[in-house]
């Protein structure tokens, strides 16, 4: 079979029912970008765009059965962890992905859904820095999550940069720190290597029509770094795909409803 022309991405996350966040978020960027994508369900969610109702994690074994599948025969150029839910998930990706090395890892360490209902056990954010992190090409906190992780209270450019700079000495290789949380008229933000900061700011959009962006960033950002992007670009395809997919929300749900996934990924 001679080699296929496409770039695989693969995201390790959780369902979402409702098709806005999750792996259903992911595999619709990664079609966006024109990118194969791959899915390795690691939890169930009941949830919709008002709330979630209900998680249900899957047995670590198997997942580790799905991904050492998925690895064995189709391995990505780059993969993504969204939502792991408990520690002992956490524990089982991170040892099957230090063993197999899948490429580029983007980290998105989900905690909190925008409806504002938990997604990570407590006793699960250790297992993200401990073993989560040292393994991240790039990881994409939010500014709550970023908080968590190092115990900076981020309220300006600054301190997310100072937040970024913790998250690489927890062994991230960069970190994006997503500013979408904060004020202003600019959504800003702040990508942390060890070469230096890079400011990325798109005007703040007024929309209640938020539930999966951040899915959907580092889904993008994992598809631009199997397409072999650099990582500055990758990082501003991605932030450019979601302000267009914001632009173009569909307004579905009675809550924090989806973006239109349907946009192009790179124009």
């Amino acid at each position: 079979m001679p080699p296929s022309p496409l770039a695989v991405a693969l995201t390790i996350a959780g369902s979402d029912p409702s098709g806005g966040a999750g792996i259903q978020a992911d595999l619709k960027t990664f079609h966006a970008f024109g990118v194969y994508g791959e899915a390795v369900i690691a939890a169930l969610t009941a949830q919709n765009t008002r709330g979630v109702t209900g998680v249900h994690g899957v047995p670590p074994e198997f997942v580790v059965l799905q991904l050492e599948a998925v690895l064995d025969d189709i391995p990505p150029d780059a993969a993504k962890t969204g939502m792991l839910a408990t520690a002992a998930l956490v524990e089982a990706v991170a040892a099957t992905l230090a063993a197999r090395g899948p490429g580029l890892l983007v980290v998105d360490p989900v905690m909190v859904a925008t409806s504002g209902d938990r997604l990570l056990d407590e006793d699960a954010v250790d297992a993200v820095r401990r073993l989560l992190l040292p393994l991240a090409a790039v990881a994409t906190p939010n500014t709550p999550e970023a908080e968590v992780l190092t115990g900076i209270r981020v309220r300006d450019e600054a301190s997310a940069a100072e937040a970024g700079r913790r998250i690489l000495d927890l062994g991230a290789r960069a970190v994006l720190v997503k500013g979408g949380h904060g004020g202003g008229a600019e959504a800003v933000d702040v990508l942390v290597t060890p070469a230096g900061v890079r400011r990325m700011a798109r005007p703040r959009l007024a929309t209640t029509s938020t539930h999966g962006t951040g899915c959907t960033l580092s889904a993008a950002l994992a598809a631009g770094l199997a397409l072999g992007l650099p990582l500055e670009e990758a990082a501003e395809a991605a932030r450019d795909y979601l302000h267009r997919a914001l632009l173009a929300a569909p307004g579905l749900g009675s809550g924090h409803g989806p973006v239109h996934h349907g946009v192009p990924g790179r124009p």
